[in-house]
């Protein structure tokens, strides 16, 4: 299972994702980055077929100044998935034997980004049809992303696009935890990237530990006052 989200935040976009690859028609998993840059002020997140991802990966590295300069993102960014989608369309076998249920070569693109003092969420469906999501404040893609929303929404009334990215990361961070608890196919390691008018920043692991820090403070203020609400 496949899970990147992405929230607004009054100073910037925080993206974050789990690690667990499934190759169902090997019946494994096993991790890998699925959280990536796309140039120094953007980055970009799929889910699906790896094949189509490694070539958006490679178009996007070559072609982030030329997409982030756009007047339009949205378009930029189709521009360059579509042809991508098409070949592997055109060119997937789907009948091999022994092997039914191998998979599909649909994958959707994610990317978000700061410009113009103004947050931005992009996605591509497989179909190439483009989704704008920076005026909703929170979105996810793969098979996790509708665990994901449900997530996002129960933390809502945090106002997310009131409050700053350092709160951002701990709030996609408790997202991701929370799915890793809830399903065995998500998981650790995690990925958060820091998005605001200085650009993009990858987490390390240590910042990320930090983060999980303060998700921990978070959690036990949250028993604190429940306990004076309640007891």
């Amino acid at each position: 299972m496949t899970v990147v989200l992405a929230t607004v935040c009054k100073d910037g976009v925080v993206l974050g994702s789990d690690s667990q690859i499934t190759d169902k028609g090997r019946g494994m998993t096993y991790p890998a980055e699925k959280l990536h840059p796309l140039g120094d002020r953007a980055a970009w997140g799929g889910s699906g077929a790896r094949s189509v991802l490694y070539d958006v990966e490679r178009l996007f590295n070559e072609n982030s100044a030329s997409i982030l300069d756009a007047p339009d993102i949205g378009r930029a960014i189709q521009e360059q998935v579509l042809p991508i989608m098409r070949h592997h369309y055109d060119t997937f076998i789907p009948d091999v034997p022994g092997e039914e249920g191998g998979g599909t070569p649909s994958a959707y693109v994610m990317a978000a980004g700061w410009r113009n003092g103004k947050p931005w969420i992009v996605e591509i469906t497989p179909s190439g049809m483009i989704g704008h999501y920076g005026d909703l404040g929170f979105h996810a893609i793969g098979s996790g992303a509708p665990m994901a929303q449900q997530a996002g929404s129960l933390l809502s009334h945090f106002h997310l696009t009131e409050r700053d990215t350092r709160f951002g990361c701990a709030a996609v961070l408790r997202v991701l935890k929370a799915l890793d608890l809830t399903s065995p196919t998500v998981g650790e390691p995690f990925s958060l990237c820091r998005i605001d008018e200085n650009g993009a920043h990858h987490l390390t692991d240590k910042e990320i530990e930090q983060v999980n820090k303060d998700v921990e403070k978070w959690e036990d203020a949250e028993q604190k006052v429940i306990g004076d609400v309640f007891d």
